[in-house]
């Protein structure tokens, strides 16, 4: 009973470690480039969302490691479980304290065909106001970079 339930925990952890590694499949329309001229740049700090999840999910899996090691029968089940639960708050908490902001910039440019478009991204110094520019990608993963 309790190697069935560990196998079933172990095999629904590897899950969600393979699921947070997994890459987003880009677009043709990530692809696009456009010509602009920027407007504003004003600095700004952005949140670090790298690896999300990933403290939580090692700490759950070191959890369940050292709950297994605890009793027996019954008891070693529940000490799993809450080794788990443990484990996974710990590691949030974990990467939570060490995921600093990064410096960035937000970024207005005014597109070839008369859009104006917004950018926030990583400091670049080689960007400044009334400069030609590419706007590479759409939504989060546009970018400006010097023409």
């Amino acid at each position: 009973m309790a190697t069935r339930i560990l196998s079933r925990l172990v095999a629904v952890l590897m899950a969600l470690v393979l699921a947070a590694c997994a890459a987003p499949v880009a677009s043709p329309d990530q692809m696009k480039i456009r010509q602009g001229v920027i407007e504003q740049i004003n600095p700004t700090t952005i949140q670090s969302n790298h690896h999300m999840g990933v403290g939580a999910v090692v700490g759950g899996i070191a959890g369940l490691g050292l709950g297994s090691l605890i009793g027996a029968g019954t008891g070693r089940d529940v000490a799993m479980v809450a080794g788990t639960i443990g484990g996974v708050l710990a590691g949030q908490e974990a990467q939570r304290r060490f995921d600093t902001p990064m410096a960035g910039q937000q970024i207005f440019v005014r597109t070839d065909s008369g859009v104006l478009v917004e950018i926030t991204q990583p400091t670049d110094p080689n960007l400044r106001v009334g400069q030609r520019v590419f706007v590479q990608g759409n939504g989060d993963a546009a970018r400006v970079t010097p023409q």
